[in-house]
């Protein structure tokens, strides 16, 4: 959940953390995000979650976030 001082550059940077982090995980194939922005804080949101979200054939990553922004 955004809060806060907690924007696009921040989440991104939590979620990249976590997505590195399960992808070394040996029996982790595919990582969802939710992230739920009640106050808009994320200006971005369709671009953050386009940007993280990857299909490769050994990791999946789904990023949603709601409400998609204000």
């Amino acid at each position: 959940m955004t809060r806060k001082g907690l924007k696009d550059k921040g989440v991104g940077d939590q979620l990249t953390e976590d997505i590195a982090r399960y992808r070394r995980h040996p029996e982790c194939k595919t990582l969802v995000c939710f992230v739920y922005d009640p106050d808009g804080r994320i200006s971005n949101a369709h671009g953050l979650a386009s940007d993280l979200s990857k299909n490769a054939d050994d990791f999946q990553v789904i990023v949603i976030i709601v409400p998609k922004g204000i």
